[in-house]
């Protein structure tokens, strides 16, 4: 009974991966509200009850699928740069990783991020808090990296953290915005220079940063 039981809990995680595996991409394109239960059955060839009891309703679908982007934009952009040395090659790594997620298409749309934030941020409810506290989340990472790499001596001592973290995230989504509305990606090549440049003008000694991407 009990292996029964496991089978069943092991198939319905399956069927949930499936599921929101197709969700990020879709919302990343269509945007969260693309999304309903019986488009996702009907695409994946699943019973409409069975994504029903799966997610409940397209609110907690919406939900489910915000937070499994958060894990992808984890583990594609942040995790490789966690063992690194705090230090402006650490930053650049970040940024680099940023860069490479959004032009390689990670999700279909580019960031799935700048995409939704754009679709929910005049809106209330739970799905426009959750996407608000994603970004809250990725800006206070990027300050707290630059912020480590200031005081490991990598920085100047005045670094204004808030203000470099905020041109940086500019920068970098500038060139998914640019790449996906035109198909150009030399934006990213272009905001990779602009980051670049920035993070010298405040590193103790620029030569630890590469001079061109």
């Amino acid at each position: 009974m009990t292996d029964g039981r496991d089978g069943r809990v092991e198939r319905g995680n399956q069927t949930r991966r499936l599921i929101l595996g197709r969700t990020v991409d879709i919302a990343s394109v269509e945007g969260l509200e693309g999304l309903s239960l019986g488009r996702i059955a009907t695409e994946l060839k699943l019973s409409k009850s069975g994504v029903f009891a799966l997610f409940g309703s397209k609110e907690e679908l919406q939900l489910a699928t915000v937070r499994a982007a958060v894990a992808v934009y984890v583990e594609q952009v942040i995790t490789p740069v966690r063992d690194l040395p705090p230090g402006p090659g650490r930053v650049w790594a970040l940024c680099d990783n940023w860069l490479r997620y959004s032009r390689e298409r990670v999700f279909a749309g580019g960031c799935f991020f700048y995409g939704v934030s754009a679709e929910y941020d005049a809106r209330t409810g739970p799905v426009r808090d959750a996407i608000a506290k994603a970004r809250r989340d990725w800006v206070t990472y990027v300050e707290r990296t630059l912020d480590k790499a200031r005081a490991a001596g990598g920085f100047v001592p005045g670094l204004d953290v808030g203000q470099v973290a905020f041109e940086i995230i500019a920068l970098m989504e500038a060139a998914n915005a640019q790449s996906v509305l035109h198909g150009d990606d030399a934006a990213y090549g272009m905001a990779a220079k602009g980051i670049l440049n920035r993070l010298r003008a405040e590193a103790t000694d620029p030569g630890s940063l590469p001079h061109r991407p």
